[in-house]
């Protein structure tokens, strides 16, 4: 009970408790249909009998928003975090600069989008660091040399069939090995890669230089060129990809890279090409917000649920004590009342929480505070909700008002049904769970067919 009281303060003091408090002080002054629901309000009842109902539905609301609020909260710090990263490991400055690492440093890739009149453009750009001499192992060549048929296609299917541009390039992921190109129809094929539109097949060689601090290595590759439809768009592309890549070439000396900013007489306006994932971050944040708000009132039906599966499987046991008790000359009060007791005194030794008995001590409570014992009879098959109670409450109740002497006779006959049904759900579960089993009883059975007819193979 103490961890119980101090779990609810440490609620309360947490700023998301409050605000969620004060939005739902807010709303019940509104009247807004945030949080009214009368089936979640029925739940909740039944759920807790015997507490403030008006309290129970304030607990719950607020705590369900106060866990809306938290992952709102935690979900817009982290795209914030996200944003502010990105914003910070952008290559792209103000006028179109693009700043080079620092010599010995890997290469980035930067992908910018180009505004140019009415079209746009996205480009990836291989922006290396500050040349600078490197000194390497001369493995590191050799496994070169083998992926380079591979590694240059781009998006071709192979060196015999070439319809778009090669990735040649000085440098390839972590190999630590720089290649100089050489091209046997650079009219067609230059050192870049770049392809320039053939009328018919054109067979190349493409020699590769490579150099791995004081080793060099060369090796002969054959291309074959096959002819490209390209539209004036993809033209225009392609001509301005080329400049890109010459000109950062030109310029890899320097710090910065200053882009065009004025092409064939059009102005073009550069920024660079960004995944937004602080925009997708929060977005799944609010998403997951609402999702776990509003699946709430569902976890709430589920555990109204099992409580009514619990209640349906105490009822027999109930029955039949209330007739042992009654058997043994007990009164109808008299024996509620030794069954509360008895419950009450295990439920703090076994740690076991029983609804039906949680029900009659709850009704015992009221008939102690005054309430009439036909009453008392009368809400407690209203508050269980199960119609095997109702059914007990009403025969109780018949007795309170005709002064039925046949009491334990219906009794005795109300605890064999019971048992009767209690004896169908056991079967019913029975059989339900031999349909679970039976996909896992198949496969241990072909699992055990493979082992005899493996060995049976192998020796025939």
């Amino acid at each position: 009970m103490r961890e119980k009281k101090k779990s609810r303060k440490n609620r309360r003091e947490s700023i998301f408790y409050r605000f969620a408090m004060a939005l739902y002080k807010k709303s019940c002054i509104r009247k807004l249909p945030f949080f009214s629901g009368r089936q979640v309000e029925a739940d909740l009842i039944r759920l807790c009998p015997g507490e403030n109902p008006e309290w129970i539905k304030t607990e719950y609301y607020v705590r369900k928003l106060a866990l809306f609020l938290m992952i709102v909260m935690l979900g817009t710090l982290f795209a914030a975090a996200a944003k502010i990263n990105e914003e910070m490991n952008a290559a792209l400055r103000e006028g179109g600069i693009l700043q080079r690492g620092s010599p010995g440093e890997e290469g980035t890739q930067v992908t910018v989008r180009a505004e140019y009149g009415e079209e746009t453009y996205d480009f990836q750009i291989q922006l290396a660091a500050r040349q600078m001499r490197e000194e390497e192992a001369g493995e590191w060549m050799s496994e070169l040399m083998k992926a380079l048929p591979r590694v240059i296609l781009g998006e071709n299917e192979s060196l015999e069939n070439v319809v778009s541009d090669l990735i040649l390039r000085e440098r390839y992921g972590e190999y630590p090995v720089t290649v100089q190109w050489e091209s046997s129809r650079p009219d067609i094929l230059d050192e870049s890669g770049r392809i320039q539109p053939v009328g018919e097949r054109a067979d190349i060689t493409l020699k590769a230089v490579l150099a791995c601090g004081e080793y060099i290595q060369e090796r002969t590759l054959e291309v074959t060129i096959l002819p490209e439809i390209l539209s004036e768009e993809e033209k225009q592309y392609r001509e301005l990809k080329e400049y890109l890549v010459n000109f950062e070439k030109e310029t890899r000396e320097e710090e910065n890279l200053q882009l065009p900013k004025i092409w064939n007489g059009k102005a073009i306006d550069w920024n660079q090409k960004k995944e937004h994932k602080a925009l997708l971050l929060w977005t799944g944040s609010l998403l997951a917000a609402i999702l776990v708000y509003c699946f709430s009132d569902r976890d709430l039906h589920a555990r109204l649920e099992k409580r009514r599966k619990a209640l349906a499987e105490e009822y027999p046991d109930v029955v039949h004590e209330l007739v042992l008790l009654m058997g043994a000359g007990m009164t109808m009060r008299g024996a509620f009342r030794k069954m509360a007791d008895d419950y009450e005194e295990k439920k703090y030794t076994d740690k076991r929480y029983l609804p039906a008995y949680e029900d009659i001590l709850y009704m015992c409570r009221e008939m102690q505070s005054g309430v009439s014992e036909g009453v008392a009879y009368e809400q407690f098959g209203r508050r269980t909700g199960v119609q095997q109670y109702i059914r007990l409450s009403g025969l109780l109740m018949q007795n309170l008002k005709r002064g039925n002497a046949a009491l334990p006779e219906r009794l005795r006959e109300e605890a064999y049904r019971a048992g009767e049904e209690k004896l169908q759900q056991c079967r019913k579960r029975g059989e339900e769970a031999g349909t679970k089993l039976l996909m896992p009883m198949v496969m241990m059975l072909a699992v055990v067919m493979l082992l005899i007819m493996i060995p049976a193979f192998h020796g025939i």
